[in-house]
């Protein structure tokens, strides 16, 4: 899993942006609110990414924050909603905004963004309730919840089930480095 990437911006060509990085050029998708932040073409830059594996292509989302990953993340486990789609989220609204409306339960705010109706806002919300709204409370998501995020996602990826994977992360120590959380994690469910 690629999870962060660092390197040379070479070019912003919306909604994708190519990042060199030791002379190989990483086209990555990003919401327009992680473009707007992005400095001029060939700058340094940092994004936190999500690999999706389809059968036909391998796509890399990229995040200025790990919060904004953290809700795409989210979002593409949504029924109905795809990685476009929660993209387009992402590009309509900051993660606050989203975590906002889903905890006020505000459909409205969401069939603003373009490609969302009122069913899908609707599925969204209902989906979504006591999941972004709770972690995020006020000022985003913590490190902490971020990283105990990774190491479900990398759980999951593994190919353990979600329940066997919460009960994983329920035995670690708070405050686990991501590296030592998987660890952990995988020594506490081949015990199981």
């Amino acid at each position: 899993m690629i999870g962060r990437i660092t390197g040379i911006l070479l070019e912003k060509t919306p909604p994708v942006v190519c990042i060199d990085v030791g002379g190989v050029g990483y086209e990555i998708d990003v919401p327009m609110s992680t473009l707007y932040n992005l400095p001029e073409n060939g700058a340094k830059v940092t994004l936190h990414t999500h690999l999706a594996v389809r059968e036909d292509a391998h796509t890399l989302y990229g995040f200025s924050t790990a919060g904004e990953r953290s809700a795409f993340r989210l979002l593409i486990k949504v029924t109905g909603i795809g990685a476009r789609t929660a993209l387009a989220v992402l590009s309509g609204m900051t993660v606050e905004e989203l975590a906002s409306a889903i905890t006020q339960q505000e459909s409205g705010r969401l069939t603003r963004v373009p490609g969302i109706g009122k069913k899908t806002a609707e599925r969204l919300l209902l989906e979504m309730r006591g999941k972004l709204g709770a972690d995020l409370g006020g000022g985003g998501p913590s490190s902490h919840s971020a990283g105990r995020d990774d190491i479900l996602n990398a759980l999951l990826s593994l190919g353990y089930s979600n329940n066997e994977s919460q009960a994983a992360l329920k035995n670690l120590p708070e405050g686990v480095e991501v590296a030592d959380g998987i660890r952990l994690a995988l020594k506490s469910l081949a015990r199981a």
